[in-house]
């Protein structure tokens, strides 16, 4: 099972990634990992890559994408993965879809977690840790997940916030980026959605607004 997953920050998209990864024991791929893993690994396209990025430029999709499908093709994938983090836009979106059809790979799933934008800036920016445990959930805007006042709602710990989180400008900048219906990331979903033969390709969309549980049961019963 070969999934493509889209979602917005704040939506939950990692979340319901590891719930996938652990339940069908995919493989969940991002593509910054993939990233350091050649450039730490010192492949050929490791050294292109970190060339443009010591530049501060963006890694074009010619080196980009042979990176990701050689990711794709390794022993633990031979069984599915889950691809999260790229496409970025349509016209990396056209060319993945190219680059599988051409190694023969087949993609079943593409999954749109969907989300207010406003909602998922909440979301980010409601975002605390436990000094204890950091996957204990806390979030001030979330009512099944509000903390205790500064003390996590699971353990007590003290609570604190990541300085990302609380980056305003970021978080729109990033939002700008995916939120895009013309050439962002919602353009690179909508290329896969509007694909007119789709083989044995599904496209689901998900209301990310409900809690986790109720989210992952509507995944897991279109899947």
């Amino acid at each position: 099972m070969n999934i493509l997953f889209f979602g917005p920050n704040g939506s939950g998209k990692g979340t319901q990634g590891a719930i996938l990864k652990g339940k069908y024991k995919l493989p969940h791929i991002e593509s910054g990992g993939i990233f350091r893993d050649n450039i730490k690994g010192g492949t050929e396209l490791g050294k292109k890559a970190k060339e443009y990025i010591d530049k501060g430029d963006l890694v074009p999709d010619e080196i980009t994408i042979p990176m990701i499908l050689d990711r794709l093709k390794q022993d633990d994938c031979k069984k599915g993965w889950l691809l999260d983090g790229f496409p970025r836009n349509k016209t990396q979106a056209i060319k993945l879809d190219e680059s599988l059809k051409e190694a023969n790979m087949e993609l079943n799933y593409v999954v749109e977690i969907t989300l207010d934008r406003e909602i998922a800036k909440n979301r980010i920016m409601g975002r605390r840790l436990c000094e204890n445990d950091n996957n204990h959930p806390n979030n001030i805007f979330i009512d099944a997940i509000k903390p205790n006042g500064d003390k996590c709602r699971v353990c007590g710990g003290a609570l604190t916030t990541r300085a990302d989180d609380q980056d305003e400008a970021a978080i729109n900048k990033r939002h700008e980026i995916y939120y895009d219906t013309e050439v962002g990331t919602l353009a690179s979903a909508y290329y896969f959605r509007d694909i007119p033969e789709k083989g044995s390709m599904k496209y689901m969309t998900l209301d990310g607004a409900p809690s986790v549980g109720e989210v992952t049961k509507e995944l897991l019963s279109k899947l």
